[in-house]
């Protein structure tokens, strides 16, 4: 993508265009696909970076020891809680509801592929503006969704009509959420043109994953979620 639009979809402000700062994505560390949690994450807080405190403060170390198993069931094995599996340890009973439905939207059993997944999740980020959840994604799964730099940059703040979408799906994926997030459905139309490519199914996770990263985002915007180590920004691309 050379230029954002006029108008930026995760906005609405007027296009800003887009520099190259020379970044790579951050490496992806080597894990299953099928993770127990919205995000896995080698993270530690970039403090150097917060401009402002989190409005709900996120639980430190040492925790309660039913606060410390919650934690460990939401993370991969020897990886420590990320920021946002630490501030909805606030509320435990939400925190152990959600991990059942979280492990499925992040497991093999979802019938969409990893990189359908992850435009899905990533578009829907980055529609909410929620920097937080988008970043820890790019980090990690970019490089194993075969996304392209010029791709996360349309993602962020791009259209699908992008000269770097060439596959009629990823299209049909982000004209998909973007509807969603504008209208709260998909015309008779767009869901014609998905049909064609994707069986009843995908498109029930398609909405409900959708759905899942705009609660995601909401939680982790209000909360104030301060950026995790080395997650990329919206900026950097």
């Amino acid at each position: 993508m050379t230029g954002r639009p006029v108008d930026e979809p995760r906005t609405r402000l007027p296009g800003t265009g887009v520099f190259d700062l020379g970044m790579t994505l951050p490496s992806v560390v080597s894990i299953s696909e099928t993770v127990p949690c919205t995000c896995v994450s080698k993270f530690e807080t970039d403090w150097k970076n917060v401009n402002e405190l989190p409005r709900i403060q996120p639980l430190n170390p040492p925790y309660e020891p039913d606060v410390a198993t919650r934690l460990e069931a939401m993370m991969p094995p020897g990886i420590p809680p990320i920021l946002l599996f630490r501030t909805f340890a606030k509320n435990p009973s939400m925190a152990r509801a959600m991990g059942s439905w979280g492990r499925y939207e992040l497991s093999k059993e979802l019938s969409l592929s990893l990189r359908d997944r992850e435009i899905v999740i990533d578009r829907t980020c980055a529609r909410c503006d929620c920097e937080y959840e988008w970043g820890v994604h790019i980090a990690f799964f970019a490089d194993r969704a075969g996304l392209s730099r010029e791709q996360v940059s349309s993602i962020a703040s791009g259209l699908a009509s992008d000269a770097c979408w060439t596959e009629e799906s990823d299209r049909l994926l982000i004209d998909a959420v973007d509807a969603m997030h504008d209208t709260g459905t998909i015309s008779a139309d767009l869901y014609a043109k998905l049909a064609t490519i994707f069986n009843e199914a995908q498109i029930l996770d398609l909405t409900m994953l959708c759905g899942w990263y705009h609660a995601i985002s909401f939680s982790a915007n209000v909360a104030g979620v301060q950026r995790e180590h080395e997650a990329p920004r919206f900026s950097d691309y």
